[in-house]
């Protein structure tokens, strides 16, 4: 039987732009940065974690925006996973340069948040969800 994976990421969005990351080597699929909550840590604290790892920068996380199935086949095999999504505020950060991965098999780059649809992101029920939950009341956004 397949677990289901538990996936934290953030939303980091600067002057109209969120901070996406896909493979270094090539693709179409963007992702919010973030990653898998290792047994023991709690979603926050995971995020935070992996913001660390993959960037090198402290991270304030903020509210909670909601959660994400998602079902997909990779090398023939079925897996599925939940994300928690959550708003984040990355210190040292400037959307004005794409920020260097600590991580060789990534990149980050910035998308300008009107045009999610374009960026190919995966989950893409995301695109929708990340348009509802950035309108509720209260969502704060960095630089903007």
């Amino acid at each position: 039987m397949n677990a289901i994976e538990t996936i934290v990421r953030g939303v980091c969005i600067q002057s109209g732009r969120v901070l996406l990351c896909r493979s270094s080597h090539g693709g179409r699929l963007s992702y919010l940065p973030g990653g898998h909550i290792e047994f023991g840590e709690t979603a926050r604290v995971a995020l935070a974690r992996e913001m660390d790892e993959e960037l090198g920068v402290a991270a304030r996380i903020g509210r909670f925006l909601g959660c994400c199935e998602h079902g997909f086949v990779q090398k023939g095999k079925p897996h599925a996973e939940i994300n928690l999504v959550f708003g984040v505020t990355l210190h040292g950060l400037s959307s004005d340069h794409n920020p260097q991965a600590r991580e060789p098999w990534i990149r980050f780059f910035w998308h300008p948040v009107d045009r999610l649809e374009e960026a190919g992101l995966e989950p893409a029920p995301l695109c929708r969800a990340l348009a509802l939950w950035l309108k509720r009341p209260g969502f704060v956004t960095s630089g903007s």
